[in-house]
């Protein structure tokens, strides 16, 4: 097969299963309400647990969000593996245009989500190592924090820095695990600006 065929096939595919999100999708068939309309207003897991509760349906958005970027981050995985021995850009690259179809769906308007959960599946097949560290720069800083999108923004910067280390994993996949870290940052521009403020709301596992 033609990589270039490959790659273009999994940005498109990528990118309309990125689009499909959990908060929406969850928040319309369950509660007849569009979770975009509450709170903060983000279609994304925190959001959806302060509006609508800490339930088994605010964790399956998580679930949702994993599934829906594992699927195809894995068959462009496997496709690059067989045909070129590239698996780890093969998920690199899927992975960032599901990242890009979970922040302006067609779906919805262009109006999504902040990445990170796209980000978090992509990585495991990118770097399971890489991933062990970005996991835990995000517990531990979520444990002592508790503020979720600090918490996202470092373990998504950790990912390419890990990779540095880790290496070697091309020059491509580097880039790519940077631009999606770069793109997680800016999704939490506002979160960035009330955590400089100190306004930016905490988050708990369990509800105060």
């Amino acid at each position: 097969m033609n990589i270039y065929l490959i790659l273009i096939t999994s940005a498109v595919y990528s990118y309309l299963l990125g689009g499909l999100n959990g908060a929406i999708i969850l928040s319309k068939i369950l509660y007849g309400k569009d979770i975009r309309d509450y709170g903060s207003h983000n279609p994304g897991f925190t959001n959806f647990r302060r509006v609508f509760g800490n339930s088994f349906t605010a964790w399956s958005v998580i679930l949702i969000d994993f599934v829906k970027t594992a699927i195809p981050v894995f068959i462009t995985s496997l496709l690059m593996h067989n045909n070129f021995g590239l698996w780890q850009l093969g998920a690199a690259f899927s992975g960032f245009f599901c990242m890009l179809g979970h922040c302006f769906p067609v779906w919805y308007r262009f109006h999504g989500g902040k990445a990170f959960m796209a980000g978090f599946a992509t990585i495991w097949f990118v770097d399971w190592r890489m991933a062990l560290i970005a996991t835990a720069v995000f517990v531990i800083l979520l444990l002592t924090t508790h503020y979720m999108s600090l918490s996202a923004c470092c373990a998504s910067l950790a990912c390419p820095i890990a990779l540095l280390i880790l290496g070697p994993t091309g020059v491509w996949v580097e880039i790519l695990r940077a631009l999606s870290a770069l793109l997680v940052i800016l999704r939490h521009h506002e979160n960035i600006g009330r955590l400089i403020k100190g306004t930016e709301s905490k988050f708990y596992l369990k509800k105060k």
